[in-house]
């Protein structure tokens, strides 16, 4: 089979933790089934060419993980304040997007630990947790915090990542190399480096999700593929987790290299 368009984004779906997340490679407008590819040689092409994933012109640079430099700098979406929510600017009417703030930022927002590469601490809109969770790889995850706004989520991380990591060591997340964590036991710990005025936010509740992704086999060593460096990717395909397509000779991640014009071959 062979395949032409734009790439994106690797899209997902989660059936609970006995079976294996579902994962689709995103060309163009088409979703290919990648747990269907597994143990087959999958080949990724670069065009030559690169295009903006939100206005479609062609650009010699993409940012923010496929953006042209123009959408980066207005879209609401590529703000500062969406990797430092702590900085939300809402308020101040300064928002690039009142509209897009007040459907992403002025709703119900998650605090929660992941069990990725260790233990982290994160957020995340509520209802986008499972999204989320499987985007960083992780296998095991709980909210610990349910706060009405993305900038109060943003101060509580901050404010706890005095006491736990917020950042993914990806490839040790990617060797799976990750020891057990009891979660509610953690939380509890947590919960003792609370504000006064974050503790009435607590999120009480014992269920956590664990999370299986569709990997054959695990690499002993990680080495990235890139596009930028390389002109094609592949070999076979041995697993799936987070954003990056695992093959015998390394990773690739899929989201990085969005709006890259690719052909995808896979075997018979």
């Amino acid at each position: 089979m062979e395949l032409r368009g734009v790439l994106h984004g690797l899209a997902h779906q989660y059936h609970g933790k006995d079976q294996p997340v579902d994962y689709y490679l995103q060309v163009g407008e088409d979703r290919l089934p990648l747990n269907e590819w597994l143990g087959r040689e999958l080949t990724i092409a670069f065009l030559g060419e690169k295009n903006c994933i939100a206005c479609g012109r062609k650009t010699n640079k993409t940012f923010n993980n496929g953006y042209c430099y123009p959408c980066f700098t207005k879209l609401p979406e590529n703000d500062l304040c969406i990797v430092k929510p702590h900085e939300c600017h809402y308020d101040q009417g300064t928002c690039r997007d009142a509209s897009f703030g007040e459907a992403h930022c002025m709703i119900p927002h998650y605090v929660y630990l992941a069990v990725s590469s260790d233990v982290k601490v994160g957020l995340t809109r509520k209802n986008n947790e499972l999204k989320r969770w499987v985007d960083q790889g992780a296998i095991r995850a709980i909210p610990i915090a349910e706060v009405p706004t993305r900038r109060m989520a943003g101060e509580l991380e901050v404010h706890l990542s005095q006491f736990l990591p917020d950042k993914t060591n990806w490839r040790k997340m990617l060797k799976g190399d990750v020891k057990e964590v009891d979660l509610l036991a953690l939380r509890e710990e947590v919960y003792a480096h609370f504000p006064e005025e974050f503790k009435p936010f607590q999120y009480r509740e014992d269920e956590w999700v664990d999370i299986t992704y569709p990997i054959l086999e695990s690499l002993d060593k990680i080495n990235s593929l890139t596009l930028d460096k390389q002109e094609s990717v592949g070999g076979k395909l041995i697993g799936v987790k987070a954003q990056y397509l695992i093959f015998e000779n390394g990773v690739f991640q899929a989201k990085k290299h969005a709006g890259y014009q690719v052909q995808v071959t896979v075997s018979a």
